[in-house]
């Protein structure tokens, strides 16, 4: 998951040091810039952002004061101080704001590393902790759906898990209301309320650098940022369904899981071609019968379910993401017959390409 953040000072070869030495930090991007604090009130009129770095002097409107409106205005933000003034004053107030820090300039390479990560580690804390409260909360209304989940993992019915996935994301939306930045930590602690009433050892999902739409390289306007986390989110949920069923499946300790992850490389590399059985059983030196059937029996879903569901993700992508018309995302995922593929489509997430996209965009 990646960080937004904005670099606020007078001098343009300081944000563009900053900026450059932002590129080697890990999870955040730089990205907006700004001479003073109301050009950045301004940015921040219409684009979205987690971290703020700041100098103090600036003319206009100090630093001081505009981590004071950012507090106000967008609380979830947190802000960095950096300063040619080595004045106790200055610090004094910026700790009282709540800041990271306070660095001084020139500002070395290991040093705002160091605090980028503990501005990013504070982003993470807070989120993860309001995510598990509202869990806490809301769950007693919605067992039915944690259930389901379970059930369908369970049974490894995991061509039910498309739909599941899209109502869950509109039922945790339901919960942040407009905090969408909360999507992606409550996705997670989600997942994990589910591997826990699955009964089985609690474990890091690594779930955290999960990322979609290009959000690490450029800034977002405010009227993206709900269908850029809903986006994010469905994609978490579904790779977290996935590695739930492998922890359930044991995949790791199998001797066949090699067979089988090769076949589903060969399947997400040859996806949008005319795909039959016989050339994926010669490709891992099987009968075809006994790969189908072991494909089945480690998975839960067939080979061409498998191969399908490659295909809908892939078209979800390209429908969301292009300006491609249906029939064209059909033959972009190896189907010539649009009608076909659109009642794959349907059939897999529960809706037409043009209600899932119109759904998605809200």
């Amino acid at each position: 998951m990646y960080y937004s953040s904005i670099i606020v000072d007078d001098e343009h070869l300081i944000r563009s040091s900053l900026s450059n030495k932002l590129r080697n930090c890990d999870n955040v991007i730089a990205a907006g810039n700004a001479a003073n604090g109301i050009k950045c009130l301004e940015w921040l009129e219409q684009y979205y952002a987690d971290i703020c770095i700041t100098d103090v002097r600036m003319p206009h409107m100090d630093g001081l004061e505009l981590i004071q409106r950012i507090n106000q205005k967008y609380p979830w933000m947190t802000c960095i101080v950096v300063s040619s003034y080595d004045d106790f004053s200055y610090v004094r107030k910026s700790m009282q704001l709540n800041v990271v820090d306070y660095i001084m300039k020139p500002v070395e390479q290991s040093v705002l590393r160091e605090v980028v990560e503990i501005a990013v580690d504070r982003l993470k804390r807070s989120r993860k902790d309001k995510a598990a409260s509202l869990l806490i909360k809301k769950i007693s209304h919605h067992t039915d759906m944690l259930e389901r989940w379970v059930t369908n993992l369970q049974t490894m019915q995991l061509e039910k898990m498309y739909m599941l996935v899209v109502e869950t994301l509109e039922m945790l939306e339901q919960w942040v209301e407009d905090q969408y930045y909360l999507l992606n930590e409550l996705s997670v602690v989600w997942l994990e309320l589910v591997l826990e009433e699955i009964k089985k050892d609690k474990i890091e999902l690594g779930l955290e650098g999960f990322s979609e739409c290009g959000l690490e390289h450029h800034a977002i306007p405010w009227e993206q940022v709900r269908f850029i986390y809903r986006l994010i989110t469905v994609g978490q949920l579904e790779e977290g369904a996935d590695q739930i069923f492998r922890v359930i499946k044991g995949m790791r300790n199998q001797p066949s899981s090699r067979t089988i992850e090769q076949v589903k490389v060969y399947l997400q590399k040859h996806f949008a071609k005319k795909i039959n059985l016989q050339e994926v059983a010669d490709e891992v030196a099987m009968s075809r019968t006994y790969l189908a059937n072991l494909f089945k029996q480690e998975t839960g879903i067939t080979i061409w379910g498998y191969l399908i569901s490659i295909r809908m993700q892939r078209a979800r992508d390209l429908l969301l993401n292009s300006s491609l018309k249906s029939y064209e995302i059909a033959l972009n995922v190896g189907y010539e017959n649009s009608i076909h593929f659109s009642k794959l489509f349907k059939e897999h997430y529960g809706l037409t390409p043009m209600e899932f996209k119109k759904r998605m965009h809200g």
